[in-house]
């Protein structure tokens, strides 16, 4: 395959074997790869980098999203689907083995032309390949008829930028769509919402040798991508590993996770029959309850104010989790003829 002229990319090798052999195949998962971003900003001489890399069924939020709003987090609990953020901006995706994810890292430079030139010679090697595409709007990469296959987002670091990427080559649509799929538990949320463009798959669209598994066709694209987008190649020691899982460990922070967005206000409120009206006011940082009041006419049998602030301070904002806090604490029990199932309709707007 010809060179792409836009960038002549060092390759970064990372060592996945070791990593599959130390793990029991287990991949790693995608805060390492961001991680390895920052390392490379931060130790390698000025000069474009670029790796690609896959995952285990993932979201990967945008830096300034609200988690229980964009990701169904119950969901991806029930179907373990790690939920991680990244420090660009953009929408939430979902990433699974079926999809090629690209770190480039190049010297700080005008955004619109670093993503028209790395959308460009995506789409120009896609072609190349067998891929009938074109970029769309700044930064994606579409199969024309059938959706976006390639998508990137960026953020500066230092005198440098960041520009990561993903490529679809397969994906399951119902794991896509109920990772993604906004939680009932709605919030007035400051963050940036994603866009549910239609994606496409390049599976069964490229001219791979034949009698390939899918597993061999990832590779071979992953090879191609290589080959299209660098021209030589390093390879990270044991110590540089060790000082990108350091690194690593900053992306499971709760606050970067979950209460990175301003504090906000969700209210529940009803009139029931024997208890009077009850609003429960949720303070929210990010998807975390950092503070609970009551207003109302109800009676209490206890401190009611207090009963609720323990039953769900520090609770993760799905439902899920705040049936569990109802469940495990009571809090119902400081108003008088308020139940259980009450509470839970109240809470999760089932009423």
């Amino acid at each position: 395959m010809m060179k792409a002229t836009h960038f002549p990319a060092c390759y970064v090798e990372i060592p996945e074997e070791r990593f599959h052999q130390v793990s029991g195949g287990a991949r790693k998962r995608a805060p390492f790869y961001l991680a390895a971003e920052e390392w490379i900003v931060k130790n390698l001489p000025e000069g474009n980098y670029l790796f690609t890399w896959q995952v285990g069924r993932t979201v990967v939020m945008g830096r300034n999203q609200v988690a229980h709003q964009e990701v169904n987090l119950d969901f991806c609990r029930k179907h373990k689907i790690d939920v991680i953020r990244r420090k660009s901006g953009g929408g939430a995706i979902f990433a699974d083995e079926g999809n090629i994810m690209m770190s480039l890292i190049t010297p700080r430079g005008k955004v619109e032309d670093i993503f028209r030139e790395y959308a460009d010679t995506e789409a120009e090697g896609l072609r190349r390949l067998g891929a009938d595409v074109e970029v769309h709007g700044r930064n994606d990469v579409i199969l024309i008829g059938k959706g976006k296959v390639c998508g990137n987002a960026f953020y500066h670091l230092g005198q440098r930028d960041v520009v990561h990427g993903t490529m679809l080559y397969d994906t399951d649509p119902d794991l896509l769509q109920g990772a993604l799929h906004s939680n009932p538990l709605k919030l007035k949320a400051k963050g940036v919402q994603s866009i549910r463009a239609r994606v496409g798959v390049l599976k069964g669209m490229l001219n791979a040798p034949e009698g390939l598994s899918e597993q061999q066709e990832v590779k071979w694209l992953r090879d191609q991508l290589r080959e299209m987008l660098t021209d030589r190649s390093i390879t990270l020691k044991e110590s540089d590993v060790r000082e990108i899982e350091e690194i690593e460990q900053s992306y499971y922070e709760e606050d970067f996770l979950y209460g990175s967005s301003a504090l906000d206000e969700e209210v529940r409120e009803a009139r029931m029959e024997g208890c009077g009206t009850v609003e429960v006011h949720f303070k929210l940082k990010g998807s975390i309850v950092r503070n609970v009041y009551l207003t109302g006419d109800f009676f209490e049998l206890s401190d009611a104010q207090k009963a609720f602030r323990d039953a769900f301070v520090s609770v993760m904002f799905t439902k899920e989790n705040l049936i569990r806090a109802i469940r495990e604490r009571h809090p119902e029990s400081a108003i008088r003829n308020l139940c259980e199932e009450q509470l839970i309709s109240l809470i999760t707007n089932e009423q």
